[in-house]
Order: C-alpha cells, then structure tokens, then sequence
C-alpha cells in the first residue's frame, strides 16, 4: 500500500483534532504549527475532508476545524481511501478474485495478493483515530507483533495520484 504525503498530513492533522476532540475548533494555524504542516496545504486537506463530511469548521473568533464525529467512529481506512484512493497494493480485490479464476497457473501468486489486501484493509478497516491519537494502538497488530517477535512496518511513500505534495 501505497500513502501519500498528502495521506500522512491528513492523518496527522485528524490526530490532533482526536486529541482536542470536545475542546472547540482548532485553527489551521494551530494544527499546522503543532504537526510542522505546510499551512496552505493544509488549508487544502482540511477543505477535502469537510466535504467528505469528516471534519467540520466554526467560523469567527474561535473558529477553525473539528470532528464531525467522535474519535473512535473515524477510520483510518475511510481517511486513506479519500484522499490516496484503494487500499489495495495490488489492484483491487474483484480484479484480483477474477484473475484467481482464470489463470489457473497463477492462481496462488494471487490468492497471497488478495490475502495481503484483506489483511491491509481489516487492520485499516478495524483502526480509528482514537486508537492512534494518544500513541497507544493496543490492537490485534500490535498484540501479534510482541507475541510472534516481526518487526514493525513502516508505510510507504509515493507521491500524491490526486495532484496534491
């Protein structure tokens, strides 16, 4: 899976908002000064995620932007499908069910993409912000990752495919 710079500042920004969740609307100023996010860029993500509904903005004196739900009612999944697009590193999961359909000889190469999908977009699927504001994750990842002893995985970078840096 691919996350875009844009992706990440989203995230970051959405994290603040979590932490102050109830406490009024935050400036972009603020959230920019306390994420070292490009201001102007951040103006544009915030205006992305008010019209997919996710976040809302207060005009006047203590206006800026807030959650229009609570913390752990966001998902990361809903995030990263709106502004990086599919999950899927691999296409998306009927493509990859039509190809294990039809190409027999290649059919468990497949059945592994769409394995690492699934598990991609369950961990994605079953994360919210609350999970992730206070730096706390304590999910079924993070249980199997002490369990079993892997090493954590970092997201990967590529620029935005929706224009944005």
């Amino acid at each position: 899976m691919k996350i875009s710079q844009k992706g990440l500042y989203a995230l970051q920004a959405l994290m603040v908002l979590a932490r102050r969740y109830n406490q009024g609307a935050i400036r972009i100023r603020d959230i920019a000064y306390e994420e070292a996010l490009p201001e102007k860029f951040l103006e544009l993500i915030l205006l992305e995620l008010k019209n997919a509904r996710i976040v809302e903005s207060v005009r006047g004196a203590k206006g800026g932007y807030q959650l229009r739900r609570a913390p752990a009612e966001v998902r990361l999944s809903e995030i990263i499908r709106l502004i990086d697009g599919p999950l899927a590193p691999f296409g998306d999961a009927e493509q990859l069910r039509a190809l294990i359909d039809r190409d027999v000889e290649h059919r468990a190469l497949y059945r592994v993409f769409l394995d690492v999908r699934d598990a991609a977009a369950k961990i994605l699927d079953h994360t919210t912000l609350a999970d992730i504001a206070h730096g706390s994750r304590t999910g079924p990842a993070r249980s199997r990752r002490k369990k079993g002893g892997e090493g954590s995985v970092l997201p990967m970078l590529a620029p935005s495919a929706r224009g944005g840096k």
